[in-house]
C-alpha cells in the first residue's frame, strides 16, 4: 500500500479489522446493486442531469449556501433570472459533471482535474491557497485543535495525494475513498471550495476504480444529517489516529446512500416508462428523444427540444403545449419566455423522505 506523507496512514491489517471488514461488505453490496439498477436507465445523461443537480444542491448546503429547487431548475432556463446562491450552487453540478468528462477521458484523476473542478465551484483560477489555513479552535478553551498545513507545503502534499490516488492499491477501493477524503480535507489546499472538491472527489474515484459507470452515488445528503459525526470523525483521526472508526462511518454513508439512490432510480424508471406509454398512446409526435428530454430536464422549454430533437421552434411549442394540456407537463411563464415542468419527476426528486440513519 503507498504511504502518504501528510497523516501517515496505519499499517493495513489496522484498516482491515472484522468491523470494517462486516461494514465493507455491505457497502459493496448496495453499490453493486445501484450500478446494476443505472442500467436499467436507457440514457445515462438523465441520471446525470438530474441527480448532479440534486447532490449540487445537499453539498452546497453543508457550506450554508441554500437555494431551492425551484431557482436551481430555473437557474438552467435562465441563468440571470434567480439568486446568487441559485448559480453557487449550479457550479457545483457544472464541476461534477465537467470533472467526470475528464476522468473518463483521461482514465486518471489529476491535479489538473482537481484544480479545474475547484475553479468552476468558485468561479477564478487561484489555485491552491498562498496564505495559512482556517485554525480550528476549541470554543471554551479556545486552544488550537487543528492547524492545516503551511502553503509551502501544500502543492507536495497534493501530489502525494495525486500519486495514492491515481496507484492500484493493495487495500479495497472503498476504504481508499475514506482515506483520500481524509487526507485531502485534511490539507484544505484552497482558499475556498475544499469541502464541495471533496466531496465531487470522492464520487469521481468510485468512477476511476470501476465501481460505478456514473457518478451517482452522492454523500452529501449523509453527511448533512450526520454533520456532528463528520466533524467530530475527522478531528479523531488528526488527534488519535482513529481510522476504524472513520473508515466504518464513511462506508455506512456508502451503504445508506446507495441504497437510498437505487429505491430512488427504480422509481425514475417506473415514471419514465408510466410517461412513455401515456405519451406514445395520445400523441403521434412521440419519440424516445422526447421521453429523454423531458427526464434530463425537469424544467424544460422550447429551445431545449428544438435542439433535442432537431425540430423548428413552432413544432417544439405545439409539443411542449399538448403535453401540458393533458396534464403530463405544467406550464409557466419566466419572464417572457414559457417552461414546462414535469411535476411528478420533481416531486420525486426533491420530496423524497430522507435517510433513515440507524
Amino acid at each position: 500500500m503507498s504511504s502518504l506523507n501528510l497523516l501517515p496512514l496505519p499499517p493495513q491489517a489496522e484498516l482491515e479489522t472484522p468491523d470494517v471488514m462486516r461494514a465493507l461488505v455491505q457497502a459493496h453490496r448496495h453499490l453493486a446493486e445501484l450500478k446494476g439498477v443505472a442500467k436499467t436507465i436507457p440514457n445515462e445523461g438523465i441520471l446525470l442531469s438530474t441527480l448532479s443537480l440534486q447532490e449540487a444542491q445537499s453539498s452546497s448546503a453543508i457550506e450554508n449556501i441554500i437555494t431551492t429547487q425551484d431557482a436551481l431548475l430555473k437557474h438552467e432556463l435562465q441563468a440571470g433570472a434567480v439568486e446568487p446562491a441559485a448559480k453557487e450552487v449550479a457550479h457545483y453540478a457544472e464541476a461534477l459533471r465537467m470533472g467526470y468528462g475528464l476522468v473518463k477521458e483521461q482514465g486518471n484523476l489529476t491535479l489538473n482535474t482537481i484544480l479545474n473542478i475547484q475553479a468552476c465551484l468558485e468561479g477564478n483560477r487561484a489555485g491552491f491557497r498562498k496564505v495559512p489555513g482556517t485554525i480550528l479552535r476549541n470554543e471554551q478553551t479556545r486552544e488550537v485543535v487543528f492547524e492545516p498545513p503551511l502553503p509551502d507545503k501544500v502543492p507536495d502534499y497534493m501530489s502525494d495525494l495525486e500519486r495514492f490516488i491515481n496507484t492500484e492499491q493493495a487495500i479495497d477501493p472503498l476504504i481508499c475513498m475514506a482515506l483520500i477524503h481524509h487526507q485531502f480535507e485534511t490539507i484544505h489546499p484552497f482558499y475556498d471550495g475544499n469541502g464541495r472538491t471533496g466531496r465531487i472527489i470522492n464520487i469521481l474515484y468510485l468512477v476511476l476504480t470501476r465501481l460505478l459507470d456514473v457518478p451517482i452515488l452522492y454523500l452529501s445528503r449523509y453527511i448533512n444529517q450526520t454533520r456532528p459525526e463528520y466533524y467530530a470523525g475527522l478531528q479523531a483521526v488528526r488527534k488519535s489516529n482513529a481510522w476504524e472508526a472513520w473508515v466504518i462511518y464513511m462506508l455506512r454513508g456508502v451503504s445508506l446512500t446507495a441504497q437510498h439512490t437505487t429505491t430512488l432510480i427504480e422509481k425514475i424508471r417506473d415514471l419514465l416508462l408510466e410517461q412513455k406509454a401515456e405519451i406514445r398512446q395520445k400523441h403521434r409526435f412521440y419519440s424516445q428523444d422526447l421521453i429523454n428530454n423531458l427526464f434530463r430536464h425537469p424544467y424544460t422549454k422550447v429551445a431545449f427540444l428544438e435542439k433535442d430533437l432537431n425540430i423548428s421552434r413552432a413544432t417544439a411549442t405545439r409539443y411542449l403545449n399538448a403535453l401540458a394540456e393533458d396534464g403530463l407537463l405544467v406550464k409557466q411563464k419566466l419572464g417572457r419566455e414559457n417552461f414546462y415542468i414535469n411535476v411528478s419527476l420533481i416531486d420525486l426528486l426533491f420530496n423524497m423522505p430522507a435517510l433513515t440513519i440507524d
